[in-house]
């Protein structure tokens, strides 16, 4: 198992943001996250990366749990965000650099150019980031996110602003990413056809739990809904029918 989430919890100042919430992902798996804003998903991808501590239960990265070994299972991660850029003034070339070096990549250069190739960086290879358009920026951040070969890539909104062009091309080179090796990614967002077209499995988080999961082709009609964005404003609007239900 890639990443094994068990009974997770976080509060702030009596709040709670994540409660009791447990799941999985499995190689070659994509699995999404949805919910609305405020739903806990950020809270959760955030105690996963080891950027905040839980309050309560356990993560566990290629089979090593996190607050037992932090430093190792975190070198088995890696993420991207459309709105975590890399150093703008930095060339592509650098930046790929300065991360393997940070990930201690073997054969490090070898890596940068198989991923320039793979993203089709060449022609900005000594371009600095913060000139690049959006879509650029974000292959070369997917590039940085996939240095250390990661067994678990966590994508936040990864095409939020991205042109429908750019969008697909992300989309392409993640459903690649988890079919040919023995990663499993963890993806959020708001679009609905972006998560029909890439995830194997959605789980539906509201309130700080996790209230639906399933095949997101069929998790609608499940529920008596006719499409996913129907489903997913169910879930914002309608959280304790649904888990009646």
């Amino acid at each position: 198992m890639v990443l094994l989430v068990s009974n997770l919890r976080k509060s702030y100042e009596g709040k709670t943001a994540v409660d009791g919430v447990s799941f999985q992902v499995g190689a070659h798996e994509v699995v999404g996250l949805l919910g609305p804003n405020g739903a806990g998903k950020t809270t959760t991808i955030s105690m996963i990366l080891g950027v905040l501590s839980p309050g309560g239960g356990t993560i566990e990265i290629d089979g090593i749990d996190i607050a037992v070994s932090r430093s190792d299972a975190l070198s088995r991660t890696n993420f991207a965000a459309v709105y975590a850029s890399l150093p703008g003034n930095m060339t592509v070339m650098e930046n790929l650099r300065v991360f393997g070096l940070m990930y201690d990549v073997q054969h490090l250069q070898q890596r940068i150019e198989e991923l320039v190739e793979a993203f089709e960086l060449a022609p900005f290879r000594h371009q600095r980031c913060g000139s690049l358009s959006s879509g650029e920026q974000m292959r070369v951040n997917l590039s940085k996110a996939m240095l250390n070969s990661p067994r678990l890539l966590l994508l936040d909104e990864p095409t939020a602003s991205l042109d429908p062009s750019a969008a697909r091309d992300i989309r392409d080179k993640i459903r690649a990413f988890a079919a040919e090796s023995e990663s499993g990614v963890l993806w959020t967002s708001h679009n609905m056809y972006e998560v029909e077209a890439v995830c194997d499995r959605v789980l539906f988080m509201s309130h700080g739990k996790i209230l639906l999961e399933g095949d997101p082709r069929a998790l609608p009609a499940a529920h008596g809904k006719a499409t996913l964005d129907d489903l997913f404003i169910a879930v914002a609007r309608e959280p304790l029918t649904l888990g009646e239900g």
